[in-house]
């Protein structure tokens, strides 16, 4: 099987990215500066033969996808479900203060999904994607739980390191080669 080149973008700002609530599977739609960072993000990723894009379902993530494909005279992306943001359960919707308040370290968060149930829905997905698009690059548009949850399995464990930020907007280069998602690199454009 052809190495697939993956950039997986995260979806631009939110009002809830600006007031530091956790989004999970909350449907916020993007602001004005999330639409602007969508833009750029695909005027970034432009110059690149890219053979397809693809995003969570939630708008933040279809919208920030919409964007780039504008910019980059691609198809409509393609709505995967799979790629939908880690369920946080009774935390969505809370400031990470407040998230600490009611459920300090090591307690229970009633509803919140684990990063193994994260990894056991995304990776087969991307597995479908790789090998729709063998030896392709395709641009895949979803959210920092997600791509936190991917760059942690890549490295096993060894970033995102303490205060390695995955930014709205931000473009992270994996490829599927044998079977198995590579981080190429972390952060490519911020």
């Amino acid at each position: 099987m052809q190495t697939t080149r993956l950039a997986i973008v995260r979806h631009g700002q939110t009002d809830w990215n600006l007031e530091k609530r956790i989004q999970g599977s909350t449907d916020i739609p993007l602001n004005s500066l999330g639409r602007a960072q969508a833009a750029e993000t695909g005027l970034n990723l432009a110059g690149v033969p890219w053979a397809a894009i693809v995003s969570s379902p939630l708008v933040r993530a279809h919208e920030t996808a919409r964007i780039i494909a504008g910019e980059l005279d691609l198809p409509a992306p393609l709505v995967i479900p799979e790629l939908t943001e880690r369920h946080h359960g009774e935390i969505e919707g809370l400031t990470f203060t407040e998230r600490q308040l009611r459920f300090p370290d090591g307690s229970r968060v009633p509803g919140l999904e684990s990063r193994q149930a994260v990894l056991d829905r995304v990776l087969p997905a991307l597995e479908r994607v790789a090998a729709d698009h063998q030896g392709g690059q395709v641009i895949v548009v979803c959210h920092g739980g997600v791509i936190g949850t991917l760059v942690r399995y890549a490295t096993d464990g060894a970033r995102p390191a303490a205060g390695e930020l995955i930014p709205n907007g931000s473009v992270h280069d994996f490829r599927w080669q044998d079977g198995r998602l590579e981080l190429e690199s972390f952060l490519s454009v911020p």
